[in-house]
């Protein structure tokens, strides 16, 4: 026998020995305890064994919930049932059916009668018994009004039934149960509130505070999205995870709706951001960023966030910019393909799942993926039993994974948020893109090549809208109130004298915050001052969002002011263009005309050329030119572009749309004369 043999042998021999060595097998045995998760469930599980087996009828399970209190209002056992039946009652029976067989189980005051001792202690009995009934009743009443009062106040029919039991318990009941109706006594449980936000940085009224979107830190722009969804997170409510299961869509939910809208807005605001940048350098850089921003989310355990970032960078408008992926480093590539296999559909989130059960403290779930498996619960088991008691295992299984939610609700985020960059980023999660506009300036930025590529190393696109066609509906109300905030915040920290302007420096810079910034919607500023006034900055806003939104990029023109040889009419408003020079603007795409006030009211469609036609892309800025444009191919609505002086071309680097306001050098006195030779009378293009 060796060494070891014998040692093992000496082990067996002495199993009730202790000592440092013998700790291990405490530590094995530790690993196999039960998750918290795991013993509430047992816990549940023998409450319900209480009652029957399987399932109860509605009756049966109303008088647990009675008996579950005494006459001081206590509870008698564990809450785990009456807690279930109040926050589940209404899957399967709607809540004023319940209020209602409440009211009739009140029993009415005993009528006092004669006949003899033994009668009178009888009936004293039964009055005794049927006191603390009432009372019961009562205490229920008033425990679901203090934990559930927001399903009161959702269902008038509820309300109505409520108000009926209190006021037979004011006819019938004794001083006691009275008191329990005041409504002095009905408490609202306080919830968590809003996460807490800051101001900016009081350091002084002299100094800045960027608000822009290359000089903020990933993990400070993580931290603002969070804010920002653990927000949305804490408005849904029980009511509207019960409506989505029991009808299959967000819509009529709208908490639910604001959620899920507010994740497929920062999947497409990552993909207007990155495709918002001219070269592939640039848009590298962006791509880098939002890698970053993925990362710290994944530290932040903001699932639910990273799952619409990282969704955004992995879309099939992105992943296919070669080029710019190419400037990735290797490190961000590899960072990137770890996110998507986190976060992929496979084996139903099986990667996901498994990080999900190891994640403690602040944490914020997928939203889709915990919604999918309550209607997979809802769909997998029936409301009732073949003889019509209740079906309360499934009840059970619902309730538990609503209390989870519950739960995550109630915690309060490692991070605080800066009030003005919320701001910010609300309003630029505002703006609409449809799928088809995404695609156009994808290609925009790398058109097809015909020649054969390498196969991408990316995967396919993850589930980017788990509810599709879901957005913010940005109604002129919100749109104003966002816009009003943040021109508050600009002002604040990008004007710390209160003149009542910014510099066009400071505009240039914020304005490359929005997506819509790639679209050329930057109107030039005044020649005098050079600056942009509050008014200035928030009509432009409101213009832009509302056209980006509304409208959809599809509408964006391309003006520019022109002079017709031939009577014209505005193709808005239908009326005459008058003037000797420049009556109005044309579309430099389409052609259309109209006046100058017209242009923001606009409503058809800018339908781009032919392969004949003009072969600049959608949306890109179109330097101006001194030659003539010729339109339409005809000589009579031939129009020409006013050729400007050296110093105030400096304002003409982006497109000029119908959001702008016409230029102050423009006008007559100020701008020179066309040069150019007069066309021939036959001829369809004019003579350079």
């Amino acid at each position: 026998m060796n060494r070891k043999d014998s040692k093992r042998k000496s082990h067996q021999e002495c199993p009730g020995k202790t000592g440092g060595r013998g700790r291990p097998r405490q530590a094995r045995r530790h690993k196999t305890c039960p998750s918290p998760r795991e013993i509430s469930k047992v816990m549940a599980s023998m409450a319900l064994d209480m009652l029957k087996e399987g399932g109860c009828s509605e009756d049966e399970l109303l008088e647990k919930c009675i008996q579950s209190f005494d006459s001081a209002g206590s509870l008698r056992r564990g809450d785990h049932i009456l807690n279930m039946v109040l926050a589940m009652h209404s899957w399967v029976l709607p809540s004023d059916h319940l209020a209602a067989r409440l009211l009739t189980l009140y029993p009415p005051r005993a009528m006092s009668s004669g006949g003899g001792q033994r009668a009178e202690m009888y009936q004293e009995a039964t009055g005794n018994t049927q006191e603390l009934r009432r009372l019961q009743i009562c205490h229920l009443v008033r425990y679901w009004l203090n934990q559930h009062p927001e399903t009161v106040h959702q269902e008038p029919q509820l309300e109505e039934v409520i108000g009926r039991f209190w006021a037979t318990v004011e006819q019938e009941g004794n001083s006691a149960q009275r008191s329990l109706g005041d409504s002095s006594n009905l408490l609202s449980p306080g919830g968590p509130g809003p996460p807490p936000s800051i101001s900016s940085p009081g350091l002084g009224k002299k100094c800045k505070v960027s608000l822009l979107f290359d000089h903020l830190e990933a993990g400070e722009l993580a931290q603002h999205l969070t804010y920002l969804e653990f927000r949305s997170f804490q408005a849904i409510k029980p009511q509207d995870l019960r409506d989505y299961v029991l009808q299959g869509s967000v819509r009529g939910c709208s908490a639910l709706e604001g959620s899920v809208g507010l994740s497929n807005s920062v999947s497409r605001w990552v993909q207007v951001m990155v495709l918002s940048r001219p070269g592939p350098t640039q848009r590298a850089q962006v791509l880098d960023k939002f890698i970053h921003v993925a990362q710290s989310l994944h530290q932040l355990q903001n699932f639910n966030t990273l799952m619409a970032v990282t969704g955004g960078l992995c879309h099939s408008a992105i992943s296919r910019l070669k080029d710019s992926h190419a400037h990735l480093s290797p490190d961000s590539t590899k960072a990137l393909l770890e996110l998507t296999e986190l976060l992929a559909a496979h084996n139903n989130y099986a990667c996901y799942r498994r990080a999900w059960a190891g994640c403690m403290g602040f944490r914020l779930p997928v939203l889709g993926v915990h919604l999918k498996d309550l209607v997979s619960l809802h769909e997998a088991q029936p409301d009732r039993l073949p003889d019509g008691r209740l079906h309360l295992p499934k009840l059970n299984s619902l309730y538990l994974r609503l209390q989870e939610l519950a739960a995550l609700q109630k915690q309060h985020p490692p991070c605080s948020a800066n009030e003005d960059l919320l701001h910010l980023l609300t309003l630029s999660l505002d703006l609409f893109y449809t799928e088809d506009e995404i695609y156009e300036l994808s290609y925009t930025r790398e058109p097809r090549c015909p020649k054969s590529l390498p196969p991408s190393p990316f995967k396919a696109p993850l589930v980017v809208e788990w509810a599709p066609g879901v957005m913010p509906k940005p109604d002129r109300a919100t749109l104003g109130l966002h816009v009003e905030q943040l021109v508050e915040s600009v002002f604040k920290n990008y004007d710390p004298e209160g003149r009542g302007t910014i510099s066009l420096e400071d505009f240039e810079r914020l304005s490359g915050n929005f997506p819509f910034a790639c679209h050329g919607l930057h109107p030039p500023p005044r020649q005098e001052s050079g600056s942009f006034s509050r008014e200035e900055l928030t009509g432009y806003l409101l213009r832009a969002s509302a056209i980006c939104s509304k409208l959809g990029l599809a509408f964006l023109h391309t003006f520019h002011e022109v002079t017709f040889r031939k009577p014209t009419f505005c193709d808005s408003c239908s009326g005459f263009l008058w003037g000797v020079t420049k009556q109005g603007y044309r579309c430099r795409d389409c052609g259309l005309c109209c006046h100058k006030h017209c242009r923001d009211r606009v409503k058809e469609e800018c339908r781009k050329p032919g392969p004949k036609g003009d072969m600049s892309p959608s949306g890109a800025p179109v330097p101006p030119t001194p030659t003539p444009h010729a339109s339409c191919g005809s000589a009579d609505s031939l129009s020409y572009t006013y050729a400007l002086e050296p110093e105030t071309e400096c304002h003409l680097h982006h497109a000029w749309t119908q959001t702008e306001p016409p230029h102050p050098s423009w006008e007559p006195d100020t701008v020179p004369l066309p040069t150019m030779a007069s066309p021939p009378i036959h001829s369809s293009k004019p003579n350079a």
